[in-house]
Formats: structure tokens, sequence, C-alpha cells
């Protein structure tokens, strides 16, 4: 048979979908009569192709729609609820809705512009002298104008809603992260100098710094650096700071040294870590030798920066929107805002402060990959049904809103303990609980948020892996959550020193809080599976402590991690099923408190059960690690 005929056929039959009804042979017959009109086999095949949906540029009717971004305040029904449960003022909602509004319609654009255009660094002018400008996009610096008319740091200083500033504060930051080409970074290290600033109570000249720190004016409005990271250091800034801090005569500092890692390099100023060299050149190793400085970051008449070179901008896997450098302090004046040897103590403020806003980071990027997902499975049909209608798709979708759910009462919850605190409202156990629980919410959110985006990022198919879409930036960016301000195992260890530094205060502020929030369980009968198992949780936990407090120190390390995860899960447990126990709760706030509940809530204990702690671990784990192969 020919092509001609195969196709004919083919057509004839109804087995392709084709633009005319009419024949390939009339087609044929049509053009017979014609002087000079006798065709071949392959030029009737050509003419027949052009009514197929694909020939040439042709590419077919269908296209996909993809998933829109609504008001990601709205969407939220957690967010809403806890906010009408706990702060139903009028304006906050009022607001809320306002910038939820702006952040779809607006400011999302912005954020992916940012990830397009990434910062770049010039060094030398076309003459040759030293510039070091880092170009941010238009829409970057556009984010920091929005950043103080918002009041994303100036709400938590204003504190016009008493202890619940912070919430409302926090709430913004997470509506607004996930579209904020990752300004919320400049923004925590800023809130966290404001917190230092104000803590110490300092004067002149970084007093007119925490007003411009906190103010809404953008023409005033600074960001703040965070230069802490040196090549020997990382989380352990104790042994591996080397910069010097040179006094002056006027009582200033000039500060010597490379930092390896300093996020947000355009702010307009920082705090950083150093040692004091004495009259002989010499310096305090560890962390008695270590104060806390101010700097601003500025420039001479020349367009100079004032005792800095920026070395380079690093080459990251995610996070590509905000410039990250390398820098050579040389000269850099500074002044000392801690008493000389207490730089690692004054930290620790800021320290808390940029950990929860790394926890609001990592709930923001949860919430808006299930939103997206949640959409694009109203408008995504695969094998004859719309992906809301398979039964195992929305059983995936819903353990991602579970999870979600958990973590964004854990990170609530310490930001309404911040806010006791800072109000001057807070009990003893509220003071252990933010403690105790700042660390582990970090390190837990931080690396659900991976888990999460990555498995919303497969909701969305093979679209999930196409950079163009944007969706690939949300996993990456994740990826840092885990890393930044300390990773999962040192938070891990800085719960094991808060236990030990409070004698185990802050285990009982746990235990007696988690309690407390299983008491209205009583008068919801359906959630009695869920406080079952948080209570069992919470006794098994009891009874773990107990038994490593008797064990020697290396147990407790091996069982770190655990631990937090398992203080993590119990205490979201005790949220959920206290937030559904409300009067305003909804059927879905219980059945996402069973689900929850229905886990592994103590994962310490079920390591424990199966010998994960023995003095024996350590060495098989060094073997296995770097297991050799045996050659006969």
């Amino acid at each position: 048979m020919s092509v001609y005929r195969a196709l004919n056929r083919c057509v004839a039959g109804g087995c392709c979908r084709v633009r005319a009804a009419r024949p390939l042979v009339h087609i044929r017959s049509a053009s017979a009569g014609m002087p000079g009109a006798k065709r071949s086999d392959e030029e009737h095949l050509w003419e027949a192709a052009s009514y197929l949906p694909f020939s040439r540029t042709r590419i077919g009717s269908f296209f996909q729609e993809s998933p829109t971004l609504k008001n990601p305040f709205l969407e939220d029904a957690l967010l809403r609820a806890y906010l009408r449960r706990h702060l139903p003022e009028e304006a906050v909602l009022e607001d809320l809705c306002r910038f939820g509004e702006r952040v779809a319609k607006e400011v999302d654009s912005w954020g992916r512009d940012c990830e397009l255009n990434p910062p770049r660094l010039v060094n030398f002018d076309p003459w040759g002298r030293r510039v070091d400008h880092i170009v941010t996009s238009p829409a970057w610096k556009r984010m920091k104008t929005l950043s103080a008319e918002e009041g994303m740091v100036a709400i938590g200083y204003e504190r016009s809603f008493g202890e619940w500033s912070r919430v409302y504060q926090m709430s913004k930051l997470y509506i607004f992260s996930p579209s904020a080409g990752l300004y919320t970074c400049p923004l925590a290290m800023t809130d966290g100098a404001a917190k230092v600033i104000q803590s110490m109570g300092v004067s002149l000249p970084v007093d007119e710094a925490y007003s411009r720190l906190t103010t809404r004016q953008p023409e005033r409005f600074w960001t703040s650096g965070q230069w802490m990271t040196e090549r020997q250091g990382g989380s352990d800034v104790a042994t591996g700071t080397e910069t010097v801090a040179v006094p002056q005569t006027d009582g200033s500092y000039r500060l010597h040294g490379f930092k390896w890692f300093t996020s947000a390099t355009d702010a307009d100023m920082t705090l950083t870590l150093a040692r004091v060299q004495d009259q002989t050149g010499a310096t305090t190793p560890g962390s008695r030798g270590l104060s806390l400085f101010y700097a601003e970051v500025s420039r001479d008449e020349d367009g100079r920066l004032r005792g800095i070179e920026v070395q380079r901008l690093k080459d990251k896997l995610g996070t590509r929107q905000m410039p990250t450098a390398e820098l050579l302090l040389d000269g850099l004046p500074a002044h000392r805002l801690s008493e000389e040897g207490r730089g690692v103590a004054s930290i620790a403020n800021m320290l808390t402060i940029t950990r929860i806003h790394n926890s609001v980071a990592a709930i923001a990027a949860m919430r808006r990959v299930v939103q997206l997902a949640r959409d694009y499975a109203t408008r995504r049909t695969v094998f004859g049904k719309v992906l809301k209608d398979h039964p195992l798709h929305m059983q995936t979708l819903a353990r991602m809103e579970v999870e979600t759910r958990g973590a964004f009462l854990l990170v609530m919850d310490v930001c309404r303990l911040l806010g006791r605190e800072e109000s001057g409202l807070a009990t003893q156990r509220d003071t252990h609980l933010l403690r105790l629980l700042t660390p582990v919410v970090k390190l837990y959110t931080g690396k659900q948020a991976v888990a999460v985006v990555s498995e919303g990022l497969e909701s969305f198919g093979g679209q999930g892996y196409i950079e163009d879409t944007g969706l690939p930036a949300l996993l990456r960016d994740a990826q840092v959550l885990s890393i930044w301000e300390g990773t999962t195992n040192v938070l891990s260890l800085d719960v094991l020193r808060c236990v030990a530094r409070s004698s185990g205060m802050v285990l009982h502020a746990y235990f007696a809080h988690a309690k407390s929030l299983l008491s209205g369980a009583s008068t919801v009968p359906s959630l009695a599976p869920a406080v079952k198992a948080v209570d069992g949780a919470l006794s098994e936990l009891q009874e773990f402590v107990q038994v490593a407090a008797t064990r020697a120190p290396s147990y407790l390390e091996l069982a770190a991690r655990d631990l937090a995860y398992s203080l993590a899960r119990i205490y979201a447990g005790a949220l959920l099923i206290d937030h559904a126990c409300w009067k305003g709760a909804s059927q879905s706030d219980i059945y996402a408190a069973l689900r929850w509940c229905e886990q592994d809530l103590c994962p310490v204990v079920t390591k424990q059960a199966k010998g994960c702690y023995d003095s024996s671990t350590p060495p098989l784990d060094t073997a296995l690690v770097y297991d050799h192969p045996t050659h006969p």
C-alpha cells in the first residue's frame, strides 16, 4: 500500500484529528484537471499532512493552565482561624488581607524578577579604580521600599498590639516570604540587629542606627548584615573567628579580617565579631576573646568602600536573588557594642530572632507549595479526571497540609512566647519554653520544608522541574533553611546545652505546658485517639529523659537529633489538639490533629528500644561510613 493510500485510509477511518472532514481523495481529484497539475504521492502526502495537528509549525490546541497564586491570606484557613482566635483585631485582619492581595497581584512578580536578575559584582570601574559595586535589580530595591512601608521590621518594635505584635509581624512576613525574592533574609538580620541594640541600651552612634532599622520611612530605612562566618568557623565562631579589632585613640576600632560568608552584603550596616588586640598585638583565644562590633557600610569621596574589599559573590544552589559575598576587612571603622569578651553572649538575642525568621520562611515555603498544588489540582486533567478527583493525589496533598499545619502552629507559638517576653508578660515557664523551643522549631521546620516542597514539586509532574515555571526555586531556596543559623545537628546539641544550663527546668516547663494544652480535649470526643497518642508520647519521653540522665554524656549526644524531633512532634500534636478544641474550629482542624498523631511522635524512644544509642554505635557508624573493600 502506498503512503498516500495509507494516510487516506487513516483519515477516512477517523484515526486522526484533522481540520477538514473531506477525504484526501477529494484533494487529489480537485487538482487533477489543472494544467501541469500531475502530482506525486509525496506532494499529496505533504498537502494531506497540513490537515494534521502537529505539522510544521502547528503544535496542537491544548495548553495546560498554570497554577494561579491567589490572595495567600484569604487562601490560608489556618492562619485566619488562628488570628480570629488570638488576635481578632479588625485592623490586623484588614491589613493582612490587603497585603495578601498586593503580594498576589504585584509583589510576587518582583520576587520572580529578583530570581531572573541576580546580583552581580563590579570590582573595577572602566579606568581600573577599585569600586566593588554590588549591582542588584530594580525589583530588589523595590523590596526594600515595600519592607519599610509595610512595617516588616517596625511592627515588632511599635508593639501596637502588645504581646501579639510579634505574631502580627511574623504573619505578615509569612505571607510575604515566598514572593519576597529572599528579601526576608536581610529583614531577619535587620530585626536581629535591632533586637541586639535595643537589649544592650547603647547610645550614639547606634541609637541612630536603631531608629533607621525600625522606621517605616523608606528614605531612612536601613538593613543590617550579620558578618560572623569565617573560613575556619562556621557555627564554631568561638574558635573560628580570626578577625582582629585594633583600638583607636578616639575610642573606636579598626577591623581586619576575612569574612567567608556574608549574606545581604548590600546592607547599610552590620554587626560582627572580632578579637580586640592589646598593646602588644596579642588577642585572647576562644569565646572569651570575642567582642561584638557595629560598623556602617559607607564609601569615601572617591566612591570606594571604607575598609572593605568585596572579593567575590558566592555561587549558591539557591537564594540567588540575594548577594552573598566574601569580604576582606582592611581597617573597617567600627564601634564596640558589647563588653570586651562578651561578644558571643551578646548575639544570643540576635540568634533567637533570626532563627524564628528562618522558621517563618520554612512554613511559608510549605504553605505556598501547598496552595499552588491545590490550585493546580483543579486545573490538571489526567486519566479522564482532574487531579483533585484522584484519591491518592488528594491523600498526598492532605499529608503535606497536615505537616504544614503542625509546623505553622509550632512557629506561631514561639512567636507568641517572644511577644510575651518582650512585653514583660512572660512567666518563668514562658521564658524556659522560648529558650527550648527556638532551636527545636528552627531545626524541625527547616528539614520539613525541604521534604514538603520537594513533594509539592511532584504535584506538577515534569513542570515542577522546569526552571521557567519558577517552581524549582522554591526547593532550591528551601534547602538553605536547614543550614543557615545552625545545622540540624548543631541545633540539636544546642537543645542539650539548654537543658543542662537550666538544670532541666526547660523540660519541666515543656511537659507542664504540653499537658495543659490537652486539658480542653474532653469537649471533643472524636479527638480521644490523638489525646491518647500525645499523652502516651509525653510519658515515654519523660521516662527516656530519666534514663538518659543516668548515662554518660555521649548517650544523650547520640540521641540529640531524635530527642529534638520528639520534642517538636509531640508539642505540635498538643497544639493541633488545642486548636481543634477551640469553639471556632472546623472538622478539618480535628482531622488534621488526628492524622498528625498517627505518626511516631517520639522517635527517640523508638530508636532507644533498638539500641541506637549504645556505646558500640559510634565506632560502628565510623566503620560503616569509611568502609573499605577487603582484598583476598
